[in-house]
């Protein structure tokens, strides 16, 4: 039995959870504890990147895939989905079979990954939605290609990102769905009526909701409007700060509602590298600032996230009233929802924790110790 004691960010009390064979076996009241906060480990459904590690740079390596395991450790990220853009499926294919590898030569790893999200290659061919995912390889939606990756992975794709108003796309949403995997939409301009089919269809996520769409869109109806008021679809925000802006964010989680709501950091290789300009696969010439801000060079326009998990919860609790704990739900239990109950500080679940301080108006959780499964895996 371990026991790790802690601040409870819900009632600001202190507590003890005690740990039996990586489970949570029981929760108590403690008046003397640690005083940092205690909390479910943070649950990212999109990772593309970080500190310099790309899984879109053209080839994924095991050792690529510890050195991220590892690094988002220290932002207190327990569960996290290695995401894969739009590529040639050749690429895919090497990213899917080197990721399954690395998670039967590593427990780290396993533990962490317990599947993969591929972003595309089924996305609008807009300039705009599109993002930055390159045109070349954006294809129709095809139920062999997904079987091809399942093979090569172990089955390990737990979500598709794709854009619905592309043909097929029904009917590739049904057999997806079929087989338990989250469809999510994303990169899309789609009208409210493909949108609603697609939910209808089986699509339960959207993907950076207020994000991948086109800079100028209807008043109304239009493709953002429909996704919040579609009870099926559980969206996800990127709660950075730069890529929705305090009010936007704010009415859009009241729209969607905690329940149907999740972060994601949506990061990119260049998140967290020292301020300044790169070259990069991805947006070409791109600048990190000193606030940390990544975009193309010389234009207004974003370049991809940069903060993680941490950040985001931090960032989400101040632009839309939050208190800590309710902010925190959408970085642990929600998003933790779509990856087989993860993210959960309750008996009986996974003990997946961290220990963080944070003081009101700060702009990250500041994470000074992860568990995984019941064994401590970072200390600062």
């Amino acid at each position: 039995m371990v026991t790790v004691d802690g601040i409870d960010p819900s009632s600001g009390n202190g507590i003890s959870v005690d740990i039996l064979d990586g489970t949570i076996a029981a929760i108590r009241p403690a008046e003397k504890t640690d005083k940092s906060f205690l909390s479910a480990g943070l649950v990212d459904l999109q990772v593309n990147g970080f500190r310099g590690f790309d899984l879109n740079a053209g080839k994924v390596t095991e050792n690529i895939m510890l050195s991220l395991c590892e690094e988002l450790l220290s932002v207190g990220v327990t569960t996290w989905l290695p995401t894969l853009i739009t590529a040639p499926e050749s690429a895919i294919l090497q990213a899917l079979q080197v990721i399954g590898k690395s998670r039967a030569g590593h427990r780290l790893i396993a533990e962490m990954v317990p599947g993969v999200h591929v972003e595309g290659p089924s996305i609008s061919r807009e300039d705009g939605p599109r993002g930055a995912h390159p045109l070349a390889h954006v294809r129709p939606p095809s139920v062999a290609e997904f079987e091809r990756w399942q093979q090569v992975s172990g089955n390990l794709v737990l979500m598709v990102t794709l854009a619905p108003e592309l043909e097929g796309s029904s009917d590739y949403i049904r057999a997806l769905s079929a087989k338990g995997i989250l469809v999510a939409l994303g990169h899309t301009a789609a009208t409210p009526e493909q949108i609603h089919a697609a939910a209808e269809a089986g699509a339960s996520v959207s993907t950076h909701l207020g994000n991948g769409a086109a800079a100028v869109l209807p008043r109304h109806p239009n493709v953002i409007w429909a996704q919040l008021a579609d009870d099926r679809l559980t969206a996800g925000f990127i709660a950075d700060g730069w890529h929705l802006p305090a009010d936007t964010f704010k009415a859009m989680l009241r729209a969607k509602g905690m329940e149907r709501a999740f972060l994601v950091s949506d990061m990119v290789a260049l998140a967290g590298m020292p301020a300044g300009l790169y070259e990069h696969s991805v947006g070409g010439t791109v600048e990190v600032s000193a606030e940390g801000r990544i975009g193309i060079a010389g234009t207004p326009y974003l370049a991809g996230a940069s903060l993680p998990l941490s950040a985001n919860v931090a960032i989400a609790a101040e632009m839309a009233s939050l208190p800590l704990a309710e902010a925190l739900l959408l970085a642990t239990r929600n998003p933790g929802r779509l990856v087989g109950g993860r993210g959960r500080l309750q008996v009986g679940a996974r003990a997946d924790l961290i220990r963080f301080d944070w003081s009101q108006g700060d702009h990250a959780l500041q994470v000074r110790e992860t568990w995984v499964h019941g064994e401590r895996a970072f200390c600062r």
